[in-house]
């Protein structure tokens, strides 16, 4: 005899692929981020962590708020990735919008 459930079934979430993260900015807010290899890397950026330029060909990542999903291209930041990692320490050089 199967037994039966009494308690509410949580709705599941989609996981993230592995690819994606959601991490802390250094705004407090939640972020999505995307690593960038250095093979996709084809255009010039600038890092808000230390408002210099990401090179072509230089691993970065993509970072944007979580939620807002990743068309939203003009909120999009590219970060270098130690920028990224030490973003506690130093915040934005710039305003983001």
């Amino acid at each position: 005899m199967a037994r039966r459930r009494t308690g509410r079934r949580q709705p599941s979430r989609a996981p993230l692929p592995a690819s994606r993260r959601v991490e802390t900015g250094p705004d407090g807010y939640d972020y999505e981020i995307r690593p960038v290899a250095a093979s996709r890397a084809g255009k010039t950026y600038r890092c808000p962590g230390c408002d210099h330029e990401i090179r072509p060909g230089t691993a970065h990542l993509v970072v944007w708020q979580a939620g807002l999903g990743e068309h939203a291209v003009e909120d999009r930041r590219h970060w270098h990735t130690p920028c990224w990692q030490h973003r506690a320490t130093r915040g934005p050089t710039r305003k983001w919008s």
